[in-house]
């Protein structure tokens, strides 16, 4: 009864808190320098990057069993809702509000979304309102844990999900946020490059698929045909598309930094679906539409914290790199007792690991002078690669082993793992009662 009534009760306190914080204060912020071309590039990026979670979906949803495609998708989805609502209550507070000791934001910052009106700015984004930074940054929080879903995917009860998807979003991605993204954050102060989400999104997502793969165990009939390559195909478009908001709109401007982001996210990409290929037909293996989709996608993830810091050439090389590390680690985990049905550590943890690796290796102040760390190791210099590893150990051992204790409180709260009846007539019909 009581786990009947909860959810809708919190609904009703959050219809109460809106009576109680109107949130109509405009504050002034002296100078503002706002810019139209600035304000109508970021509009577009955040719209760009939400249509990166449907392309998710999508992606994921066209490569598992066919009983599941509309489950899998949905956890993408209801990303879209519960974190825009946490979000516009203390999400964004959590992350980007005054700093406590460099590791999270103050959740009394912008509660309710507070201070946002007027010509309130964001120190790091000075020519657009701080209301389209936050909502900017809102699609990142989105996306983060609806990557994670392709590692339980087949197995999970929706009610726990939703727990889990919470949790980690207050415990795993603000802080990484926080102390990544945030002026007075503890990785930041330390000179970490992350441009668009290599540890906070990719290597934290990753991390805690392992964890969750690992936690859940193997499916009871791990072997399948993909539900709907087209799908895959499809997502993998949308989710190209949407990157360069992704990558691009970290700029925060409709500047020469957008445009090198773009460049960068675009060929490394594409780097990375053609090195997918011939690598697999090195192995033996024929060219496959799957392949392809997988690698094009390893790519964007791998040059995501390098897209503002490195040129062209170099974002070639880390496409390259990081789509044979990525196929060399997919081989190694199917010959492994570890189920990540979709192999979101091998692509997204390890993809996210190297592109913040190569950062270190092929940053350049000439591409970006807001890099005060230094150059990378291919340049002479050896300070930024040892930041970069720094950080890399740090935010692993954070995510892994915090999703790891994430997970046995939901697991305590709600049970995980749906019945081994549910997980054989499907997760479409046994959690939703809906199938293709």
């Amino acid at each position: 009864m009581i786990k009947r009534y909860f959810p809708f009760f919190l609904i009703l306190q959050i219809l109460i808190l809106t009576f109680f914080f109107p949130s109509v204060d405009i504050p002034k912020t002296p100078n503002p320098n706002f810019n139209s071309g600035d304000i109508a590039w970021m509009l577009t990026s955040t719209a760009l990057v939400l249509i990166m979670t449907p392309g998710l979906a999508f992606f994921y949803g066209g490569m598992v069993n066919k009983k599941n495609v509309i489950s899998t998708m949905l956890q993408s989805i209801v990303c879209m809702v519960i974190i825009t609502v946490m979000w516009g209550i203390f999400g964004f507070s959590l992350a980007f509000g005054d700093s406590f000791h460099g590791i999270i934001g103050n959740p009394s910052t912008y509660f309710m979304m507070k201070g946002m009106l007027g010509n309130a700015t964001w120190k790091l984004a000075p020519t657009i309102p701080i209301l389209l930074f936050a909502m900017y940054q809102l699609k990142f929080a989105i996306i983060t844990p609806a990557l994670i879903t392709g590692a339980f995917a087949e197995r999970i009860r929706f009610n726990s999900y939703i727990i889990f998807l919470v949790l980690f979003s207050i415990f795993i991605f603000s802080p990484l946020a926080h102390c990544t993204w945030h002026p007075d954050g503890i990785l930041n102060k330390l000179g970490v490059l992350d441009f668009a989400g290599g540890t906070v999104v990719h290597m934290s997502a990753g991390w805690a698929a392992l964890a969750s793969a690992l936690y859940l165990k193997r499916r009871n009939e791990p072997n399948h045909a993909p539900a709907r390559i087209t799908y895959v195909m499809i997502g993998t478009g949308l989710l190209w598309f949407g990157w360069f908001g992704f990558n691009a709109g970290s700029a925060f401007g409709a500047n020469h930094l957008a445009v090198n982001a773009l460049a960068t996210s675009t060929t490394a990409s594409a780097a990375a679906g053609l090195t997918w290929i011939f690598f697999d037909m090195l192995l033996g293996k024929k060219p496959s539409a799957m392949g392809t989709c997988i690698g094009a996608v390893v790519g964007l993830v791998a040059i995501t914290p390098a897209a503002g810091y490195v040129s062209v050439p170099h974002s070639l090389a880390i496409g390259i790199i990081s789509a044979v590390v990525s196929n060399l680690v997919v081989e190694w985990r199917t010959r492994t007792s570890i189920d990540d049905t979709l192999d979101v550590f091998p692509c997204h943890g390890v993809g996210g690991m190297v592109g913040m690796l190569l950062t270190g290796v092929f940053a350049n102040q000439a591409v970006n002078a807001g890099n005060t760390t230094g150059n990378g190791l291919f340049f002479g210099q050896t300070h930024l690669f040892f930041v970069q590893c720094i950080a890399l150990v740090a935010v692993s051992i954070f995510s892994f082993f915090g999703s790891l204790l994430l997970l046995k409180i939901t697991d305590m709260i709600s049970p995980l793992r749906v019945s081994p009846e549910e997980e054989l007539i499907g997760l479409d019909i046994s959690q939703h009662g809906e199938k293709l």
